[in-house]
């Protein structure tokens, strides 16, 4: 072994939080929300992340060539879409292809999957024929499983002790390395350092590691850990964002170290020459291939093609804008989902008009529900909590009775798994389920929306604070005037059952939570006389006779629940009438377009038996296809088909006039979406690496997440059905198209004051581009703060 150069304490503190903060979080399934899988990587282009990614885990970042090469022959992809790649490239790597013809000729040729550098246990399986990297994490696995449980463990692993400690505790008693070929393992572990930091110095002195080769390495270390780094990233994650720290990631890092520090001891004779050579790969800098920029060459010409008909699809003629005070307004959130829904909504009546906004509706609360002490994070992950709320009503003979059932619940779901009941339950009980199985085999069970009593804001805000509150909130909805007689705030959520990742469907800006907590406080502040007294003298004059009613749109059945009886009103008992009858409408025209999407969904009428179904593992698609992101008044895209794949959030620059509005846009929804457009991008090219596998072989471990069998890695991201329907894909891996109606003076200048944000765009995991006043694609954002023209020549002329 070689001895390493120095390494100092910081200069390894450094390099651990570097590789830390490689790793994207993930959030536990009760309330999982969309992660992008590249939020460590957003400082690099996608062809040096695609280099870094292969070297750490041997994966592919864009699509196979096949996939591109399809999409030239059949015309959907054409040369001016290369060519214009390439000019957006032109310091590509020297050896990449620089015409389009030999872009073509690429495409054509089958592509290899990369492999990446061994670890000490990929070697020392190789030396030995033992699957140490498969003992491993089977091992690391079984351990981890525990310490992160959230109640799903009958016995819970005591966390007095950090990450490290409470491995080390179980590894110096789990006999089955040793058993398996690992002499000495429990001994080892027991003669460590007490302390995380000192162990993994220990370990990369033994390892002879060097300064230059701790960065990729302790990112595959993490990476090959899958979705317990993840785990780990997501309590840092929590921490951070409540000025606070967590250890357990690194700690995490330090207990893969020693597994290779001791695999090394033990195999350094046949395996020393072979990881030298790996060291000094890990050394060289991470530099993208001719290969692999051609590969995002392709990929971007792919997204050039589908821009261009995003831009024909904006330049299409608008019906005529409605003059007169519209009967309904509908807030709906951004959600991709939502746009096939407010489509529909507009085709019923001429005299309905709909928003887009966060489904937060820009409160951004901890709220504890109903019979509950559970502290539900309803508000973008972005983001901390700012206001309380509770729905526990005004009944506590009612909230106790709730508590007592749900103690019961658990109790008996206890005794169904304990060790000795366990056993003769299913004789002992099997016929009272009897009923349950008929219900649920049948479809029988009812999709019923939340009912719990109005949510309040508890600590109540004074007066003042609800009025400055209620005025930012609909000036960021671009929404100060024109309301109609009935206002509906429109959450959403998704009912589905036998499936971990329900909540994966519900509101990414709730955290994923239902939305109509949010809609229903919302509705609450804006229905108070002393509110909107004071609006008044902030410049917003809400008319006497309108009503803000709070709903949720069940987007599995497309169904939506009115909650109007949180403010009853006689002299719009009509108005609420009518609105039932469009919005059931509206239900049928969205389940009818989605119907032909899912497999096997003959009619509107199949959509909700979906919901209901044991056996169905599509129940709805969720945000697949989503590719671009607009924000401009709604009648920019008032009826033109988006077809379900753009997030529309109404915005108007002209009453923004300090662009604070923008700003938040920028800042947070344009965030949030990539994180959902790049957690599928990365679930569809890398599904592997980045996704969660075939739901028919998941299980759950500690409400974390799901392995596929009985151990292992805990994998995340989507499952595969989620992205592929039996023989196509169901989500086109595009980057997401940011289209913002406003200055680019505007746009240049938040951007230079948000480095993070312009980092996504300056690598181009987003694209930006400004429409002119006539809600056309006009200018694309190329980087360093300069923008492109669009137009045609003599539209430029014209324009000049």
């Amino acid at each position: 072994m070689t001895t390493p150069s120095a390494i100092s304490p910081d200069t390894l503190s450094t390099a651990i939080d570097r590789a830390a903060r490689a790793i994207a979080p993930a959030w536990p399934l009760a309330a999982t929300v969309a992660v992008n899988p590249f939020v460590g990587q957003t400082d690099e282009t996608l062809a040096r992340t695609a280099a870094r990614l292969a070297r750490v885990g041997g994966i592919r970042v864009t699509m196979a060539r096949d996939w591109y090469h399809s999409r030239i022959s059949d015309g959907t992809l054409t040369r001016d879409d290369l060519t214009a790649a390439l000019t957006a490239h032109p310091k590509a790597h020297a050896d990449a292809p620089h015409t389009v013809d030999t872009l073509i000729q690429l495409a054509a040729t089958p592509c290899q999957t990369p492999t990446p550098q061994p670890t000490v246990a990929d070697l020392a399986a190789s030396a030995s024929g033992i699957e140490w990297p498969s003992i491993v994490a089977d091992r690391f696995g079984a351990w981890a499983a525990g310490y992160f449980d959230q109640g799903q463990a009958l016995w819970a692993a005591p966390h007095r002790r950090g990450a490290f400690e409470a491995w080390r505790q179980t590894a110096t008693h789990d006999l089955t390395p040793e058993i398996v070929g690992l002499s000495g393992f429990a001994k080892f572990v027991s003669q460590t350092p007490d302390r995380a930091h000192a162990a993994a110095e220990r370990a990369v002195h033994r390892l002879g590691l060097n300064a230059a080769s701790l960065d990729t390495y302790f990112h595959q270390l993490l990476f090959s850990l899958g979705g317990w780094a993840q785990t780990a990233r997501y309590r840092l994650w929590q921490a951070e964002l409540n000025a606070g720290h967590d250890h357990a990631l690194t700690d995490l890092l330090t207990i893969r170290l020693l597994w290779d520090e001791a695999l090394l001891i033990q195999y350094e004779a046949q395996i020393g020459a072979r990881w030298e050579d790996v060291k000094a790969a890990h050394a060289k800098p991470v530099t993208p291939d001719a290969d692999t920029t051609g590969d995002v060459l392709l990929q971007e010409a792919w997204e050039r093609a589908a821009q261009r008909k995003l831009a024909a699809d904006l330049a299409a003629p608008a019906p005529a804008r409605l003059q007169t005070r519209p009967a309904l307004q509908a807030a709906f959130c951004i959600d991709v989902r939502s746009e096939v829904f407010r489509r529909a909504l507009e085709s019923v009546s001429p005299d309905i008009h709909t928003l887009g906004f966060g489904g937060f509706f820009g409160l951004t609360a901890s709220h504890k529900s109903f019979a509950s002490d559970v502290d539900e994070l309803r508000l973008p992950v972005l983001l901390a909590p700012s206001v309380t709320s509770t729905s526990q009503g005004d009944d506590p003979q009612a909230d106790q009775a709730t508590r007592l059932k749900a103690r019961a619940t658990r109790a008996w779901g206890r005794f169904k798994l304990a060790a000795v009941s366990s056993f003769a339950f299913v004789e002992a009980t099997g016929p009272i389920y009897a009923g349950k199985l008929v219900r649920d085999a049948l479809h029988l069970t009812s999709n019923g929306a939340p009912a719990h009593p109005a949510p309040r804001l508890d600590p109540a805000m004074d007066l003042d604070a609800q009025i400055t509150t209620a005025a930012t909130i609909l000036r960021a909805m671009s929404f100060t005037d024109g309301f109609a007689r009935l206002v509906i705030f429109a959450g959403h959520g998704a009912n589905v059952v036998n499936t971990p990742f329900a909540s994966g469907l519900n509101c990414g800006a709730c955290g994923g939570y239902s939305g109509e907590v949010n809609a229903r406080l919302l509705a609450g502040l804006l229905n108070d006389t002393d509110v909107r007294h004071g609006l008044v003298t902030q410049g917003i004059t809400v008319p006497d006779d309108t009503l803000f009613v709070a709903a949720l749109h069940d987007t599995t059945t497309d169904n939506v629940t009115f909650y109007d009886h949180d403010y009853p009103s006689l002299s719009h008992a009509s108005d609420l009438d009518q609105a039932r009858v469009w919005v059931a409408s509206a239900g049928v025209i969205t389940r009818g377009e989605r119907a032909l999407r899912l497999p096997r969904a003959k009619s509107d009428t199949s959509i909700a038996l979906r919901s209901r179904d044991w056996a169905q593992t599509r129940p709805e698609w969720g945000l697949a296809g989503c590719h671009a992101f607009i924000a401009a008044p709604r009648h920019r895209t008032v009826g033109k088909n988006m077809a379900g794949r753009a997030f529309l959030h109404d915005y108007a620059h002209a009453q923004d006039t300090n662009f604070n509005v923008l700003e938040l846009i920028m800042t947070a929804p344009v965030v949030v979406a990539s994180w959902i457009s790049l957690q599928y991008y990365g679930s569809t090219v890398a599904p592997e690496a980045f996704g969660s596998g075939n739901k028919l072989l998941h299980n759950v471990s500690g409400g974390l997440g799901v392995i596929e069998g009985n151990g292992g890695t805990l994998r995340t991201g989507l499952p595969w059905q989620s992205v592929w329907d039996g023989a196509t894909y169901a989500h086109d891996p595009l980057r997401l198209s940011v289209c913002i109606e406003a200055p680019r003076t505007a746009m240049s200048d938040i951007l230079e004051r948000h480095a993070t944000v312009r980092a996504l765009f300056d690598n181009r995991w987003l694209h930006l581009f400004a429409l002119d006043d006539s809600g056309q694609m006009a200018w694309r954002y190329a980087g360093d703060l300069a923008w492109s023209d669009m137009r045609a020549p003599r539209a430029r002329d014209t324009a000049a």
